[in-house]
């Protein structure tokens, strides 16, 4: 049976030039539908001036602005709600020649506004780790322009927030090294022109990183730390998951290195990380260790740890639809192909949906 569907002789994708590069049309049209939308919200319940999610007034920047806004005030598809999804071709067939792009994927996955949602940030963040550390040099320009104005959006959010910034200088200093190392006749392989600016971009971040001032507290503001009872600050270590941050918390008051050598906050940050069956074997490893006295679950974390790493935590992952096959977020959702032949609450979610974590994000990906 013949396959029926676009083949070599279809005209292709429509492609506008602007000022950072050559994009899609489609995508472009994606994007400026979910620029709008912000647009038309806060017009309607501000002061009648545009302005976009980061509360700039636009209306001087651009005199199109004003037109474009009026045109797409009642046009539905601007009001719609905002999905950032991104097919993906898992493998190659007769028919298809699939080939996905990291850079259209950032955008289609709204990775730079992404960054500013806090659910969102860590996991942003780890993704940005990995391609610095191992895919740099790989990164077509595209995806290269996406990267350093994700990573200059990092710098900015932790600026304003004042929070995140041992995140911010790791992602700093690992680009330190990732060009140091990878340098060629004293600068990275590609684009002359496209490296300048990207040393330019890396000026303006290291400036942002540079002015981060962590203010004191007001003597007078109420409450502090030290006000709150006992049983309050044990419930705040008991829900920190990294250790690490446990350790700084003891460093920085007294009560909360008193609170650390519970045996209940080692033990539950153990049961978070690990399974019953690796909390079982390292207990059996450790029980000579332990023969006559308490279990010390500090030293069984510890021990956990060295054997079989971290558990990674993301407030907000994205997930795979394996019926459509399309990237998204899991609060946003997708319009999944399946919703249009069955009923909702026929689908089976915790099967269909796949978590994805920044690793096995990487591998669709020809890097």
């Amino acid at each position: 049976m013949p396959f029926i569907g676009r083949d070599w002789r279809s005209p292709g994708e429509e492609w506008v030039k602007t000022d950072k590069g050559w994009e899609k049309k489609k995508l472009l049209e994606k994007l400026a539908r979910k620029r709008f939308g912000v647009l038309v919200d806060n017009f309607n319940a501000g002061d009648g001036h545009l302005s976009d999610n980061r509360g700039d007034d636009i209306s001087d920047t651009n005199d199109n602005y004003a037109d474009a806004f009026e045109s797409l005030k009642d046009d539905p598809l601007a009001n719609e709600c905002f999905q950032p999804y991104c097919p993906i071709t898992l493998k190659c067939t007769r028919e298809i020649a699939g080939f996905n792009g990291l850079g259209e994927a950032f955008k289609r996955l709204d990775f730079p506004n992404a960054v500013r949602d806090v659910r969102r940030f860590n996991y942003i963040c780890k993704l940005l780790h990995l391609i610095i550390t191992q895919n740099l040099t790989t990164l077509s320009g595209c995806a290269q322009k996406v990267l350093f104005a994700m990573l200059e959006e990092v710098a900015s959010q932790v600026s304003t927030n004042k929070t995140n910034i041992h995140i911010l200088q790791r992602l700093l200093n690992d680009l330190q090294k990732t060009l140091f190392t990878y340098c060629c006749w004293g600068r990275p392989l590609g684009s002359t022109v496209l490296w300048q600016k990207h040393r330019r971009t890396i000026s303006r971040i290291n400036s942002i990183a540079s002015c981060i001032e962590i203010k004191k507290p007001d003597d007078h503001s109420y409450p502090k730390l030290q006000n709150l009872p006992e049983e309050c600050i044990r419930e705040i270590l008991l829900r920190l998951t990294d250790h690490k941050d446990l350790q700084s918390s003891g460093q920085a008051y007294g009560v909360m290195q008193h609170l650390l050598g519970e045996q209940r906050i080692w033990r539950e940050l153990c049961k978070f990380h690990f399974s019953r069956e690796q909390l079982q074997h390292v207990k059996e490893s450790m029980r000579d260790e332990f023969k006559g006295r308490p279990i010390d679950w500090q030293q069984v974390f510890h021990k956990l740890r060295r054997s079989y790493g971290l558990k990674e935590d993301y407030a907000e992952i994205l997930q795979l639809c394996r019926h459509c096959r399309c990237l998204f977020w899991k609060s946003f959702g997708h319009p999944c192909i399946s919703q249009e032949s069955e009923r909702e609450d026929e689908i089976d979610k915790s099967t269909l949906y796949v978590p994805i974590p920044p690793q096995a994000f990487l591998k669709f990906f020809s890097l």
